[in-house]
């Protein structure tokens, strides 16, 4: 088999109830996981594109985190309802999903500042 053109990486890390930094994962049914894989075998895309459940992604204040690679597109907050549009539009299009690119982060002040 070739090598993929694309992997995706769907955090399915799982932390304590109430834990700080929230849980991409709370049910541990690496549901979000699944949803990719079959999205993506229902389009004949599995052979190309490989859906991975990843360990934490260090992004867990922003929901269920998902990073496209080797495009490098990080997706916060995903759901169940987001994999088509990610799939079809990101994947297969070419074009990320605006509404679902992880926030950049504040820029960092320089020495000195207030």
């Amino acid at each position: 088999m070739p090598p993929f053109d694309k992997h995706l990486f769907i955090c399915c890390n799982r932390r304590e109830p109430g834990h700080v930094r929230g849980c991409c994962d709370p049910a541990g049914s690496e549901a979000l996981q699944k949803a990719f894989k079959k999205a993506l075998a229902e389009r004949g895309l599995n052979r190309r594109i490989r859906a991975n459940k990843s360990g934490c992604l260090d992004q867990c204040e922003t929901g269920p985190t998902v990073v496209v690679y080797p495009d490098a597109v990080w997706y916060a907050g995903v759901t169940e309802a987001d994999v088509n549009a990610i799939i079809d539009e990101h994947i297969v299009g070419g074009r990320p999903v605006q509404r679902l690119l992880l926030p950049e982060p504040a820029p960092e002040k320089a020495r000195g500042d207030v």
